[in-house]
């Protein structure tokens, strides 16, 4: 047997393979970038840097990580790819060395009530198929304890084709609580905020928003029905009117020559205002909906969604309610003490899953949780936890803003998740705003100078100590540190809370001062949404600024969301006596060929579609006819293309004044956004641009408290000073600001301070400090005040 040898030289000569080490960019025109070129390490972590809107979203997500998505998509089969999202390839002259590219994004998790952190996750199936083999007594298969799935039981006949018809039976059991339908809350209509029982139908009974006495889709159609007896008091309908009135089917029923559909108020509410989502509703009918409609805890199930039968199945008197409803580092002991060789592989994959969320900071959840409640930072950690334990290596992961919502106590925690996934031979894009993750960056991108039109250039590339001498933004404001007011302002009175037990708290009593700025912190899960927005209520008065993201198509823009078209609209009917309709791309004055969305689409089936401007209106979305009317000198298409700080001088002064105009332009000035055009679409904006659009917004209801959900998400370094000036201008004209905040230079820039904690889930959920930022920096009681101290350089 002859014996192989092996030689070693001492340098080997290069492999073609190992030169390929760089993702180049070159050409990227996505957006607002301007012909960026930029060459990124692989196996490297590489942070993208810049203000708002100045173009990181687009140059890695829309450029590096579409076109990888894209180009993976392609190697499936036409008909697979008929069944897939279709991706255009972005505008970019070369892209090389891609590899494959797993997005971890803010996109929330959906609000839909039957999806929870356990569904969204593996860990729910995995329970399931565990109950269905240990639990006592045995009820069926997974889909027994499934919320989702609903016990059926149906027989009939069947014949296929010329063959006799065979009997057959079918039956599948299910988990799903069937009073409440698996959503383990059922919901009430207050019937006395849709009318006045004292009144007729004839008299203007109803209260309900947009339905005027003179309409004959609304009123008009249960008065002429014929079911009902339109001057008689709602009050004294009888049985049969009261059902009709209510719950009628639908039915098909002639008003004034004209055929419409009658149906009972109840279905006719549920379909009209119900099934809309509430965030896109108009201030007055979103205050409607929210005074009509309660929802109570279902009292079949008791809120846990599932049926007698799933209950009663237990493993060590456990039942898979009881498993879901407890903190999963709880959970995650309760599994680790069942030994049974039977299940032993699931029992394994399930640990690693639940170790996997207190590895990454979310040990305070429970499976039950609703995954439309969690913030934008709970959402993206959640999707990082089927990615902790993969053993793929050489792949492109794509972060956006993994630090957001995070206390600087676990902001050191998500660095090393970070750092793991690089050093395990990955390479790691992440765009972040944090000094603290900066810092940890093999290679930094920082975009800019500006925002929107003003930025999409690279101005640095290079390393973390390179970009401190760079000049640049970025570089000029990441060793910035607020220093701690010396004086704070007096508080004019105390809101009072007493009692509060919302999710974790722990009847917890604290005065909330009035007339000054308040940010409530404590790490992540210590109860600090569920003390503002659960135990402020949110009544008249109360502004609350929640983490809801804005939902728009492609044809909603900054001035039709926050009402500024309206006034525009008039100026312009006004000032030539024609409609105000007119002025509108989405009503009689939009462009035929285009139908006021300015691009006409051809659909190429499992192929990108493709857009390609409108050759009747050149992009501009109106009809010829409307763009010959003026305000000022400017056609409509023409204002709407101004940006907002032309506007706000257009609107403020000369032939085309208009203070209804003016005021909303001024708070979208106030709060940064003075460079987005008044048509840009909504899909387009930044996150953090969204959500400053959305304080604009809310800045136009007349409150005097204003509750805020972490302001500076998505914001740069540099745009946190403007936002503290905003903030301090609100407590200067009389309001009280109350900040739920993780950013050092919003805590130190406080009148007071409340500290949550110490810990999170059931270790959290107590006051433990209450006091101005230098008490706290003095103190260094508690974990924030350690990490604000640092911060101060104290």
């Amino acid at each position: 047997m002859s014996k192989v040898t092996r030689t070693h030289p001492q340098s080997p000569a290069p492999h073609a393979a190992d030169s390929h080490d760089l993702i180049r960019v070159h050409g990227a025109r996505e957006n607002n970038l301007k012909d960026v070129s930029v060459e990124l390490p692989k196996r490297r972590l590489t942070v993208f840097t810049g203000v708002s809107g100045s173009g990181k979203s687009s140059l890695v997500f829309d450029t590096v990580a579409a076109e990888s998505q894209r180009m993976i998509n392609e190697t499936y089969s036409a008909f697979v790819q008929g069944f897939m999202p279709t991706l255009a390839r972005p505008e970019v002259d070369v892209l090389d060395g891609l590899t494959t590219a797993i997005i971890v994004d803010q996109q929330r998790m959906g609000s839909d009530p039957r999806s929870t952190v356990g569904t969204a996750t593996d860990a729910h199936a995995m329970l399931r198929i565990l109950f269905s083999r240990l639990g006592k007594p045995h009820i069926g298969p997974p889909s027994a304890y499934s919320f989702n799935t609903a016990s059926i039981r149906s027989s009939g006949a069947i014949a296929v084709g010329n063959k006799k018809a065979v009997k057959a039976t079918y039956h599948r059991t299910g988990g799903m609580c069937t009073r409440c339908e698996g959503r383990g809350s059922v919901s009430d209509i207050d019937l006395t905020q849709l009318y006045d029982d004292s009144k007729s139908l004839a008299d203007g009974a109803f209260t309900i928003p947009g339905w005027k006495s003179d309409s004959q889709w609304t009123v008009g159609l249960y008065a002429q029905s014929g079911f009902l007896d339109p001057h008689k008091p709602i009050r004294r309908f009888t049985k049969k009117e009261m059902r009709d009135f209510l719950y009628g089917e639908p039915t098909k029923v002639k008003v004034n020559g004209v055929n419409l559909t009658y149906e009972g108020l109840i279905p006719k509410i549920q379909k009209s205002f119900l099934a809309k989502d509430k965030e896109s509703m108009q201030p007055h009918i979103r205050a409607f909906v929210e005074r009509a409609v309660t929802f109570t805890t279902c009292p079949e199930c008791e809120g846990t969604r599932l049926s007698e039968g799933a209950r009663s199945s237990k493993i060590k008197k456990v039942s898979i309610a009881d498993a879901c409803a407890m903190e999963i580092r709880d959970l995650a002991a309760w599994v680790r003490g069942l030994a049974e060789p039977t299940v032993a592989p699931l029992l394994t994959a399930l640990q690693q899953t639940l170790d996997s969320f207190v590895e990454i900071g979310l040990g305070y959840l429970a499976l039950d949780r609703p995954s439309g409640t969690l913030s934008g930072g709970e959402a993206q950690r959640v999707k990082m936890i089927r990615h902790l334990g993969s053993s793929l290596t050489d792949t492109t992961y794509v972060f956006d803003e993994p630090t957001i919502g995070l206390h600087p106590h676990d902001i050191e925690r998500m660095n090393k998740l970070l750092l793991r996934l690089r050093d395990k031979g990955n390479t790691v894009l992440v765009v972040e705003h944090k000094p603290e993750t900066i810092a940890i960056a093999d290679h930094v991108v920082d975009l800019g100078p500006g925002a929107g039109a003003e930025g999409g250039t690279v101005c640095f590339e290079g390393t973390v100590e390179g970009l401190r001498a760079s000049g640049t933004v970025t570089g000029r404001h990441l060793d910035d540190r607020a220093a701690v007011k010396k004086t704070v302002r007096e508080a004019t009175g105390a809101l009072e809370i007493r009692g509060a037990n919302t999710h974790n708290l722990h009847d917890v009593d604290v005065d909330v001062p009035l007339g000054v700025l308040t940010v409530v912190t404590g790490v992540a899960g210590s109860g600090k949404s569920s003390l503002v927005h659960g135990s402020i209520p949110a009544g008249e008065g109360v502004v609350s600024v929640d983490q809801t993201p804005i939902r728009g198509s492609r044809r909603s823009n900054p001035a039709t969301y926050t009402g500024l078209l309206d006034p525009i609209r008039k100026a312009f009917a006004k000032a030539n006596d024609v409609k105000p309709g007119l002025f509108s791309a989405n009503s009689e004055g939009a462009c035929p060929n285009c139908n006021g969305a300015g691009v006409i689409y051809t659909d190429l089936a499992m192929m990108a579609g493709v857009s390609t401007t409108c050759e009747e209106c050149e992009g501009k979305r109106f009809d010829a006819s409307v763009l010959e009317y003026t305000l000022g000198g400017r056609d409509i298409s023409e204002v709407l293309a101004m940006s907002v700080t032309e506007a706000e001088e257009f609107f403020g002064a000369g032939e085309a004044r208009t203070p209804a105009a003016h005021k909303v332009l001024e708070r979208l000035v106030d709060v940064g956004l003075g460079y987005v055009s008044l048509g840009q679409p909504l899909t387009t904006l930044s996150g953090g641009e969204r959500q400053r659009l959305k304080l604009a917004t809310h800045m136009a209801e007349k409150g005097g408290v204003y509750v805020l959900d972490e302001p500076t998400a998505g914001l740069h370094l540099a745009d946190v000073e403007q936002l503290l000036a905003l903030l301090d201008r609100l407590v200067d004209s009389g309001k009280t600001v109350i900040v739920v905040e993780h950013h050092q230079a919003v805590m130190a820039h406080a009148d007071w301070i409340i500290d949550l904690g110490p810990g999170a889930g059931h270790d959290g959920g107590r006051i433990v400090f209450e006091g101005t930022p230098a008490d706290l920096v003095a103190a260094r009681s508690t974990r924030t005040g350690e990490h604000l101290a640092a911060y101060v350089g104290a």
